[in-house]
C-alpha cells in the first residue's frame, strides 16, 4: 500500500468510529495532522527553565545545573525537601524553581560543587523505604 491510501484507509476508518454527534467536533484528518504535529519532549533534555538535569544511582540522586555567570553562586539560594530542590534569585532576584527529585532523598548529607559552569548536588536517597499495610475494610 502507498502511504496516501494508508493515510485514506485511516481517516475512514476513524470516521467510521466516531459517533455522527461527535464528527463535527473533531475530524479524522485533523485528529492525524494534530498527532503528527504533536510534540513530545525528550526525557533526556531538561524541562525546566534553569536546564536542571536529574539521575540517579543506587545511593544518590544527582541534580546538575548549568549556571551561565559564575556570581550567581553568591545571589543564589538553594534548599531541599525528601522529593525537591528549591532554587531561588538566578537568574533575577524574584526567581523560584521547584526540581522535583526523581527519588526520595535524606534530610541531611548533601553536597554542592561548582566547576566549570555547573554547579553539582548530590543527595543521599533513602533506600530503606518502610511501610505498612492497609487494612481494607467492608
Amino acid at each position: 500500500m502507498k502511504p496516501d491510501e494508508i493515510e485514506k484507509y485511516v481517516q475512514q476508518m476513524m470516521g467510521k468510529m466516531l459517533q455522527p454527534n461527535m464528527q463535527g467536533m473533531l475530524k479524522p484528518e485533523e485528529w492525524i495532522k494534530g498527532m503528527q504535529q504533536q510534540h513530545t519532549p525528550d526525557p533526556a533534555k531538561p524541562t525546566t527553565g534553569l536546564g536542571a538535569e536529574m539521575f540517579e544511582t543506587h545511593d544518590f540522586v544527582f541534580v546538575r545545573v548549568p549556571l551561565n555567570e559564575e556570581t550567581w553562586l553568591k545571589q543564589m539560594k538553594l534548599f531541599y525537601t525528601s522529593n525537591q530542590v528549591i532554587i531561588e534569585h538566578i537568574p533575577d532576584m524574584s526567581d523560584k524553581h521547584t526540581l522535583v527529585l526523581p527519588a526520595t532523598v535524606k534530610r541531611k548529607g548533601a553536597a554542592a560543587n561548582y566547576k566549570d559552569g555547573v554547579l553539582e548536588l548530590r543527595l543521599h536517597k533513602i533506600v530503606d523505604m518502610q511501610y505498612a499495610e492497609i487494612d481494607i475494610s467492608k
